[in-house]
């Protein structure tokens, strides 16, 4: 802008109005004259004030305080100076001043966005160590929400979404009307002091370790089976009300958070198909003690729930049968309270010697016991309690010989220790060495008739969860058990303690805890899906990512975290299981992708994982020592010696000579002596002892 001072500026312009005049420079390069009144007092507008010479044209007589111009305020959003100046010097003041401000002005802007780049990043350092108690709860009084989506959705990418591992919401709360509310009017006769003593008893002391719970703090006792379990034949009333307050709660979650990503990875269809069978789905529960019961009917419900919303279904309780076994009668007694419409059996049924082989048997009758299937099997803490293998492999037999071949769903859970893991694992690995095709490439065994109890002819099947590979376990090398296992794989629930199980734990602070548990689910008579991917390609093109990606990634196909995510400032470290059957350690910078990075600070422990990565790095396994099988011989008895801690101590005597010993000590050397020279030294000894006594007697 050019000042013109009132001597120049007084002349008369073109149009014929005189008075100060203004001359702004253009984008052309050509002055435009702009008339303003003279102001006797310097300030600046305010933001009524701009905002109203924005719109509408001063008026010398209406507003002589203001600065009239033809186009108003200029454009800056307030971070201007609209200052008139009267001289050259006043000018030169201004322009400086405006220098100034603007410099400041980016100055406090730049400082403003580092804080706030800083309070993000504390932000989200912040939520790894933050507890999930803010999320909202199912306020339902039975039932869970829908799993399509996930609380912790926000902005999370659609597949990152559909990886997710945990239930909805994260923290399970168990079923008011079905078990809580039954439950506590059992225990109403009795003090709960005696239930607290007799759980403690049963479930190894104060924390109750032994259970399918083990809280933190007892971590580092000896792993044993389970104290009480549900297939026992005998059980005292008091020990039956413990295992109902105390088991049922851990084991409810456990089943709950695997029935979820089941029917996540099989889909809606799944259930729905059962539903469409006559009669509904078949569940058998074994071992948990109708808590896997439990679960699955809320699994259900909800699915019904929402078929009935949408007018698909009419009937208020989904189709369906349900059978559960318990040895005891005092325990099926305290179930059949909360169990309606359930089928208690007292022991697991045997068809492998009663139907399959029948016909080898002597006394076996002419017609076959009729066999039942079932379309879903839950078999949860059967595996631990059995040291022998080949009783191990008996219990597989059975449950597998009550599967429906066409898609049913077996399930089998441990505790989230490296017992259970083993457990788990084993009975993965003679599934698909024994049982199961693998994909891609080997037909069923066909001709002549062979026995069950030796051969077993391969049908078709898949690996539903927590595995995304068909090969062998990369944290089970060598079968059994092994000592000072580090690595194994195990997940984790959440779950709302009720009112008796918070007495019996005599805990104060908090009403919920975490169980542990290992497990593996298989579809039989459902062949794995061959897709183009599979193995180092699958695992090269998920560590690319799916971000971009138009189609959907399979999720079978993806790696899965099995530990929680390591979060850093500025990048997140995730420890996977990919489809190539590797344990890798992949690393999400925030520098790879604004969305990956997100979601990744957002991950949580076993969920599958679609964005890929920047680097990736394999992961040393620490699988300790395996064990020596423990059959009575020598090299057990050795190996069961060199574990113990307790070492053997030799006092040896040293001298000048060297090692030396008690002379009463020193074993005389053995010599080898014939029959006639040992008849000979025993007489000469004969003979001198009869000497000194004086001769023959």
């Amino acid at each position: 802008m050019q000042y013109l001072n009132d001597k120049h500026s007084a002349k008369p312009r073109r149009d014929g109005s005189g008075g100060p005049t203004l001359f702004r420079e253009t984008e052309g390069g050509t002055l435009q004259e702009v008339q303003y009144v003279s102001k006797k007092t310097v300030r600046a507008p305010s933001d009524d004030e701009a905002a109203s010479t924005e719109t509408e044209a001063p008026e010398e007589e209406e507003a002589p305080d203001a600065a009239a111009t033809d186009e108003g305020v200029p454009e800056g959003d307030g971070k201007y100076i609209n200052i008139v100046a009267r001289n050259k010097r006043e000018y030169d003041a201004l322009m400086k001043l405006q220098k100034d401000f603007e410099e400041n002005s980016r100055a406090v802007e730049e400082s403003v966005r580092n804080h706030l780049e800083e309070e993000e990043l504390r932000d989200e350092e912040r939520e790894f160590e933050e507890e999930e108690d803010e999320e909202e709860l199912d306020e339902g009084e039975d039932g869970i929400a829908e799993q399509q989506t996930s609380m912790r959705a926000g902005r999370l990418h659609p597949f990152t979404r559909e990886g997710h591992f945990s239930t909805n919401p994260s923290t399970v709360s168990l079923p008011h009307v079905g078990y809580v509310s039954p439950v506590s009017t059992i225990l109403d006769r009795t003090d709960i002091k005696h239930v607290k003593e007799a759980a403690e008893k049963a479930f190894g002391g104060p924390g109750l370790p032994y259970s399918p719970a083990t809280p933190a703090s007892k971590m580092g006792l000896e792993q044993q089976p389970l104290g009480m379990a549900a297939w026992q034949h005998k059980m005292s009333e008091i020990e039956a009300d413990a295992f109902v307050s105390s088991f049922l709660p851990p084991a409810y979650a456990s089943s709950m958070g695997t029935l979820v990503e089941v029917r996540k990875r099989l889909g809606t269809d799944w259930l729905r198909k059962l539903f469409e069978k006559p009669g509904g789905p078949r569940f058998l529960d074994v071992g948990a003690g109708g808590a896997g019961l439990l679960a699955w009917q809320d699994i259900t419900r909800a699915e019904w729930e929402a078929m009935r919303s949408r007018g698909e279904v009419e009937n208020k309780n989904p189709p369906g049968k349900q059978s559960v076994v318990i040895g005891a009668d005092k325990l099926r007694s305290r179930v059949s309270k909360f169990l309606h419409n359930t089928s208690i059996l007292p022991r697991l049924p045997d068809y492998v010697h009663s139907v399959d082989t029948a016909h080898l048997q002597l006394d076996a009758n002419e017609v076959p016991q009729p066999r039942k299937m079932f379309d879903v099997i839950i078999a949860s803490h059967l595996l631990l309690p059995v040291k022998e293998g080949h009783r191990r492999n008996a219990i597989l037999n059975k449950i597998w010989s009550l599967l429906n071949p066409e898609g049913g769903v077996l399930i089998v859970l441990e505790k989230g220790q490296p017992r259970g893991f083993e457990a788990v694992a084993d009975v993965r690995e003679r599934l698909l060495s024994e049982f199961l095709i693998p994909p891609g490439g080997e037909n069923a065994m066909s001709g002549e008739e062979r026995n069950p109890g030796f051969e077993r002819i391969k049908e078709p099947g898949m690996i539903i969860a927590p595995c995304t590979n068909h090969r062998g376990c990369p944290m089970y090398h060598t079968p059994g058990k092994s000592t000072g296992r580090k690595d194994f794989c195990h997940f984790s629930q959440r779950f709302i303690r009720p009112p008796f199980l918070q007495k019996i734990m005599g805990a104060t602070q908090r009403n919920h805890d975490d169980v542990l548990f290992s497990y593996v689910a298989i579809q039989r008579g459902v062949a794995a899906k061959e897709g183009p991917l599979a193995g180092e390609q699958a695992t090269a093109r998920a560590f690319e990512g799916f971000e971009k990606s138009e189609t959907a990634p399979d999720m079978l196909s993806l790696p899965r975290q099995i530990l929680p995510p390591i979060k850093r400032r500025g990048h997140v470290t995730l420890d996977v299981c990919t489809p190539n059957a590797q344990l890798e350690r992949w690393t999400v910078p925030k520098s790879f992708s604004k969305q990956a990075y997100h979601d990744a600070r957002k991950a949580k422990w076993g969920d599958l994982w679609a964005l890929g990565a920047k680097t990736r790095n394999h992961r040393n396994v620490r699988l300790g020592r395996p064990e020596a099988l423990d059959d009575g011989g020598v090299r057990a008895q050795r190996a069961k010696a060199a574990l113990t801690k307790k070492k053997k101590f030799v006092n040896v005597g040293i001298d000048e000579t060297g090692v030396v010993g008690r002379p009463e000590e020193r074993i005389s050397p053995r010599r080898k002596t014939s029959r006639k020279s040992y008849r000979q030294e025993t007489l000469r000894k004969l003979a001198k002892e009869d000497e000194e006594r004086g001769g023959y007697i």
